[in-house]
């Protein structure tokens, strides 16, 4: 390390990833296309290490890479304000909420099925007769 810039090995150790995950993120363009040596090596700046971290961060807490590059398109713009951001974090959590009440309902059907199911019977009488639609 420079002081100035990461190699890409170096820049996966800052933030905490597997370089085939920086390579991702750039093929994405979550990460800008960093310059390269004379030998072809890139080298980021260093400030791309904190970008990692918020997009593993932002994926960590439901975010797609889609809505992920939006974060980021709106933390550069000097017209986004924190009600934006505030409304973008607000539908996601009306989306996990959804996720959570479609989880609980798969939860009570699968358990529903796996109770009827004393294991001792023929497959068409259990679970797999249930999913296929016999009245197992």
């Amino acid at each position: 390390m420079n002081g100035k810039s990461f190699t890409i090995g170096q820049l996966a150790r800052e933030a905490g990833i597997h370089l085939e995950t920086v390579r991702y993120y750039e093929r994405r363009g979550l990460l800008p296309k960093p310059p390269r040596t004379r030998s072809g090596y890139r080298l980021f700046p260093i400030y791309t290490a904190k970008r990692l971290r918020f997009i593993k961060r932002a994926q960590d807490l439901g975010f797609s890479l889609a809505e992920i590059r939006e974060l980021l398109a709106l933390r550069v713009s000097r017209k986004t304000s924190s009600a934006v951001v505030r409304s973008r974090a607000e539908a996601k959590i009306t989306d996990i909420e959804r996720k959570i009440r479609t989880l609980q309902s798969m939860h009570r059907s699968l358990r529903k099925l796996t109770n009827a199911c004393a294991g001792c019977g023929t497959i068409s009488e259990c679970i797999i007769g249930s999913l296929e639609g016999e009245d197992g």
